[in-house]
């Protein structure tokens, strides 16, 4: 038996289609505008084992515009987080990046036994997914900062005068000059135990789903055949005489460009749309992804031969977004609830 979910969702009246057609023009025609509704649905962490909602502390909101016809005219997606009382959105691009270039970085302790490092940036932002932040002091010193989106940590290259930019990315190799210094989340796909099983591998190289590196973003067409600096100048670092100029601190965001990038490439997938037709954001007759669904609707949460627990694909994408997709689908597939369009036997509950 297929258990209900709760349904946080609101439908707003934009302008209503009355018997009396629409507005005026100015030669005298009537024109009749299409009303908008808006709808929104909730996923959060903990939700398909039960968890209520206001006993969560993380969750994704999907507020939808509709027109009459169910034509997709606007989307906002965001992921939410409690901390200290108050609902921040990792998907907000903002931050504040110093640096002390005084500073060696120092590799933190990994696995159960974690121990922070020591790391040359202080960093302020709600979206660690995919960053990067650097800066090159007056004497040409290169700090650079980028987060690897599978081992979850922030690896750093302290880059000094003398260094050879027309070296190879794939000779800045893990504690061989880029060192993980903080981890940035504890749910990274690969959690080493010790810097070894991964020592020897640069930025391009820890995991095959960090093609996205080379395949989007401001990183687009650089691997670790490319020059170092080659890659600085992507980031935006320019050179004179083949020598880094100062640059104060900046940041972005690689790959598919953090929970904003992400979250904005879903936004567009879905605008035009009908969501009549686009009743799920996953292929769900794909059968790696229908043998995860268990008999509660939920999925991803039994292991189940020839099943995978994550739907993810960061070569072609799904609804235009290479992270994992089944909580987004189950926040968009709230707001249809709410928009009437589906029933909420029909959503599936992904694993958060």
């Amino acid at each position: 038996m297929k258990k209900g979910r709760l349904i946080l969702g609101s439908t707003m009246l934009i302008s209503l289609l009355t018997a009396c057609g629409g507005a005026d023009t100015p030669g005298g025609e009537e024109t009749v505008q299409n009303s908008r509704t808006t709808h929104q649905g909730i996923s959060w962490k903990g939700e398909a084992k039960g968890v209520k909602l206001e006993d969560t502390d993380q969750k994704i909101e999907t507020t939808l515009t509709l027109d009459d016809e169910g034509i997709i005219k606007d989307v906002r997606m965001d992921f939410l987080t409690l901390k200290d009382g108050e609902w921040l959105a990792r998907n907000n691009p903002e931050a504040e990046v110093s640096i002390d270039f005084s500073v060696d970085p120092q590799a933190a302790v990994p696995g159960s036994e974690y121990k922070k490092g020591v790391s040359m940036f202080d960093i302020k932002t709600n979206d660690m997914m995919s960053f990067y932040a650097l800066g090159v002091d007056g004497d040409g010193t290169v700090a650079l900062a980028i987060v690897d989106a599978v081992i979850r940590y922030k690896l750093e290259a302290k880059l000094e005068p003398g260094f050879d930019f027309d070296s190879k990315v794939g000779e800045l190799t893990i504690n061989n000059g880029i060192v993980p210094t903080v981890r940035t989340s504890r749910s990274g796909l690969v959690k080493p135990e010790e810097w070894t099983e991964v020592e020897g591998r640069n930025i391009f190289d820890l995991h095959i789903f960090n093609h996205v590196i080379s395949d989007y973003g401001v990183l687009e067409g650089i691997d670790e055949t490319s020059t170092v600096g080659e890659m600085l100048t992507a980031m935006g670092v320019e050179f004179q005489d083949g020598a880094p100029v100062q640059m104060d601190p900046t940041h972005g965001f690689h790959s598919s460009g953090g929970w904003k990038g992400n979250y904005d490439s879903i936004a567009e997938y879905l605008k035009g749309k009908n969501a009549n037709e686009v009743t799920s954001l996953i292929d769900w007759s794909v059968p790696r992804y229908a043998k995860g669904i268990n008999e509660d609707n939920a999925f991803g949460m039994d292991s189940k031969a020839g099943a995978t627990r994550t739907a993810q694909d960061s070569f072609d994408s799904i609804a235009g977004s290479t992270v994992r997709m089944s909580r987004e689908n189950t926040s968009y597939q709230a707001a249809l609830v709410d928009a009437g369009i589906i029933s909420e036997e029909e959503v599936i509950k992904g694993r958060f």
